[in-house]
């Protein structure tokens, strides 16, 4: 994480002379996808989202985003009527790193607003977590609660992976030095165990023996409902490994010109003044 402030550090100080520069702050809400919150872009269970970010205008109508997110995700089977009965939970932040080409449908050197779209890369940090009533986090990696490391050949996952980042929104131009959008973003990730949850349930016993009493614990609490069933068989589906999760981000973006100078379009008689509505298709 380190590493990654100081690159978007190192490349405001190469690009902040320029008049094509924006710093962007962004706000909003997050969520995810997979075994326990089954909806896509559902917001009962959002939480919040912040980011910082950097925008150069390559032209006026298409950018370069180097952005970094700070979010939390979550799940609970209590919301997710096909699973409720296995009684799991998960939260866990979310540290991201993105790299976007972002594409503006109208000029806003003539336009006010205009719907835009963008695309690209982005390295993520997460760490699934169950929460205690007294506060106390037991991370969800290190009980390895489907016998990652002794089941079955199964490896622990990876904590840093990859996503693929894209969506859309709306811009608005409030002036030639400060423009606002709103964006709804989707992430693609390679990792089915952002809620720690993806293939089978190890057998209770070779759980207990290698990770005791908690780890059992952690990886089912169906027992604990009222009427509950006991810990499932060895083999016994847990979650979905063929259906990858993805997260998301909800928000507003308000983006200020380094360079206040700015930058104008001119005409043969002079600036080109901004229309207010949308261009005829």
């Amino acid at each position: 994480m380190k590493k990654g402030i100081w690159a978007i550090l190192l490349f405001l100080g190469y690009y902040s002379h320029a008049q094509h520069m924006f710093f962007s702050t962004f706000f909003g809400a997050s969520g995810y996808k997979g075994d326990l919150q089954p909806n896509t872009l559902s917001l009962l269970q959002a939480k919040p989202v912040g980011g910082i970010g950097f925008n150069y205008e390559i032209t006026s109508r298409i950018f370069a985003k180097l952005e970094f997110d700070l979010a939390r995700v979550n799940g609970d089977d209590k919301y997710n009527v096909k699973n409720r009965k296995r009684n799991l939970s998960f939260k866990s932040d979310v540290y991201e790193f993105s790299l976007m080409a972002e594409y503006n449908l109208f000029d806003l050197y003539d336009y006010k607003v205009t719907p835009y779209f963008f695309a690209g890369i982005a390295v993520f940090k997460f760490s699934p977590y169950y929460e205690l009533p007294n506060g106390i986090r037991q991370y969800l990696q290190d009980y390895t609660t489907e016998g990652q490391g002794f089941y079955l050949g199964r490896t622990k996952y990876k904590l840093t992976e990859w996503s693929i980042p894209f969506g859309a929104g709306l811009q608005w131009s409030l002036s030639k030095n400060i423009r606002l959008a709103l964006s709804v973003g989707i992430r693609k990730t390679n990792t089915d165990y952002l809620d720690d949850v993806s293939t089978t349930y190890v057998d209770q016993n070779l759980l207990l023996l290698n990770n005791g009493a908690t780890a059992v614990n952690l990886a089912y609490k169906g027992n604990l409902l009222s009427g509950g069933l006991p810990y499932p068989t060895a083999g016994t589906q847990r979650g979905n490994p063929d259906d990858k999760d993805i997260y998301y981000f909800t928000g507003a973006s308000l983006r200020f010109r380094i360079d206040a100078k700015g930058r104008q379009r001119k005409t043969e008689t002079g600036l080109k003044k901004a229309r207010v509505t949308c261009p005829k298709l």
